[in-house]
């Protein structure tokens, strides 16, 4: 099983999130019940440099069993206790490619069904190589800019393990339709496809779509 949880705190609690940004780490690692774990910092997503990120606003990944009481563990009530808005997610894989950390931490999830037809997340992350974080940020801002303004994106918001070099977006659709049409019809996406190889500036990537099974909260 795939959940996502997003929190916007309060301000008072920057110093804590900063924290506990380690501290869990021990937490979860420690959980049987979980197999793959990613705390993670948010922002605009539009240039994907230091400067994009919101620092009220922090997110978990968890791939656990299915039977995992997570959703009520004492991890997530700390953060739900802390925080003015909440947003979390069940999700199912439709396709993923590439990796997350040299892993493929989605394999052994049941697939949603080829004819999904509901809301779609897509998630990409990569890893980019420090030498090439200048190029990165210099080219990634017409592709992010396309992003928000793309027909059928419900919302979307940037994701980062850390503040440079390991970052990504989360984003919420109408439909799988309408990411293909921004994945393979956008000219700066496509453009964007095409600086990739040209620069090889990923050290690692990964980009998947999930069914959105069921959320609450607003991302």
């Amino acid at each position: 099983m795939i959940l996502v949880f997003f929190w916007k705190i309060k301000a008072r609690y920057i110093p804590w999130a900063i924290l506990h940004m380690g501290l869990d780490r021990l937490a979860l690692a420690r959980r049987s019940d979980v197999k793959f774990w990613k705390l993670l910092g948010a922002g605009k997503g539009e240039t994907f440099t230091p400067r994009d990120a919101d620092i009220l606003r922090w997110g978990l990944l968890v791939v656990v069993d299915k039977d995992s009481e997570i959703a009520n563990s004492k991890i997530i009530k700390r953060w739900n206790k802390k925080s003015q808005s909440q947003f979390s997610a069940q999700l199912s894989p439709i396709s993923v490619n590439g990796a997350w950390s040299k892993k493929s931490p989605f394999d052994q999830i049941p697939k949603a069904t080829n004819d999904w037809s509901g809301k779609v997340v897509a998630i990409t992350r990569a890893r980019i190589k420090w030498r090439k974080n200048v190029i990165f940020w210099n080219s990634v801002p017409p592709v992010t800019t396309s992003l928000h303004s793309s027909p059928g994106l419900i919302s979307a918001i940037g994701i980062g393990e850390a503040p440079i070099g390991l970052q990504g977006t989360f984003s919420i659709w109408e439909s799988g339709e309408a990411v293909k049409n921004f994945a393979y019809s956008g000219a700066a996406h496509k453009e964007a496809i095409k600086a990739t190889h040209r620069h090889a500036w990923y050290a690692e990537e990964m980009f998947a779509r999930f069914a959105l099974i069921e959320s609450r909260g607003s991302l």
